[in-house]
């Protein structure tokens, strides 16, 4: 059984040394999805959101989130991001995020990756919440992710072809 890589050998929490791990590339892809109800949707889909575009500020979100992840996240390490994206999609049942993260380093850029997606799905709840209060941020999660002794990870939602859920999955997203 793997040991959490966070704790020294009394317990107490650390950072990881990194120190002589070889740089690699790095990729890392997460998911995050904000559930609306129809009306909102349709009203996003023309953008009369009361703030703005709510996709083009959600991307800028991301992106600035994911270069300041390790001060949001107290263990993390600060990371030299070579490229950052972050993919809203208007579905049928609301906003559908993606977002990549690469950094050639000693150290992984998963974090990275979920906190763009998150941020960007809080903006994309900043940006409607007039139009809607009852918006759900579900399915936040590591897609895939590449680099590193650990080698490549797909997560088992892919796997299997559909990122079902409790929240409807692919099919009632409308993808």
């Amino acid at each position: 059984m793997k040991k959490p890589s966070h704790y020294d050998a009394e317990g107490r929490v650390r950072m990881v040394d990194v120190t002589a791990k070889a740089p690699t590339v790095r990729t890392a892809v997460a998911h995050a999805f904000v559930r609306m109800r129809p009306e909102t949707v349709r009203s996003v889909k023309r953008l009369e959101s009361p703030k703005g575009n709510p996709f083009e500020i959600a991307r800028i979100a991301g992106i600035a989130a994911a270069k300041r992840t390790w001060e949001l996240i107290p263990l993390c390490h600060p990371l030299a991001l070579t490229h950052v994206d972050v993919r809203p999609k208007l579905c049928k049942n609301g906003v559908e995020i993606t977002s990549e993260a690469t950094a050639t380093g000693p150290t992984g850029v998963e974090m990275e990756a979920l906190v763009a997606a998150s941020v960007a799905a809080l903006t994309i709840y900043d940006m409607c919440k007039a139009l809607e209060r009852g918006m759900e941020i579900t399915e936040v999660y590591l897609e895939r992710k590449t680099g590193g002794r650990s080698g490549e990870y797909v997560s088992p939602r892919l796997k299997s072809g559909s990122a079902q859920s409790k929240s409807g999955g692919a099919k009632e997203r409308g993808r």
